[in-house]
C-alpha cells in the first residue's frame, strides 16, 4: 500500500481555477483500479495551500494514474503554476484507529 500526502502551493489568485479543474480529476480518479483514496482540499485560500491525500494499492496503480491519458491535460496546465510538497510512503501493518 502507498500513501501520498502533503500539500500543492499555487498563486492564491489561481485557487479557485486550480479547485474547479482538480475536482474532474477527483471524480475520475476515484474510479481508477487500485485507487483506495484520492482527495484535494483547500487549507488555506489566502496561502494558496491544498492539501492533498492519496492511497494506493501498488506503486504500479499509482504509475498508471500518473500515466493516465486523461491527466496529461491537467498537469500541462498546473505543472509552471503549482509547485508541489507531496512525500509518498510505503504502508505495512494498515488497521484500524481504534486498535
Amino acid at each position: 500500500m502507498i500513501l501520498l500526502m502533503g500539500y500543492v502551493h499555487l498563486n492564491p489568485s489561481d485557487v479557485n481555477e486550480f479547485t474547479a479543474d482538480v475536482q474532474d480529476v477527483v471524480s475520475s480518479t476515484r474510479t481508477e483500479t487500485g485507487c483506495r483514496f484520492y482527495a484535494f482540499t483547500l487549507e488555506d485560500a489566502r496561502a494558496g495551500r491544498m492539501l492533498t491525500v492519496q492511497r494506493w494499492e501498488d506503486q504500479e496503480s499509482l504509475t498508471a494514474h500518473v500515466e493516465r491519458h486523461e491527466s496529461a491535460p491537467f498537469l500541462m496546465k498546473w505543472e509552471n503554476r503549482m509547485r508541489m510538497d507531496i512525500q509518498k510512503y510505503d504502508i505495512s501493518n494498515e488497521r484500524s484507529f481504534m486498535e
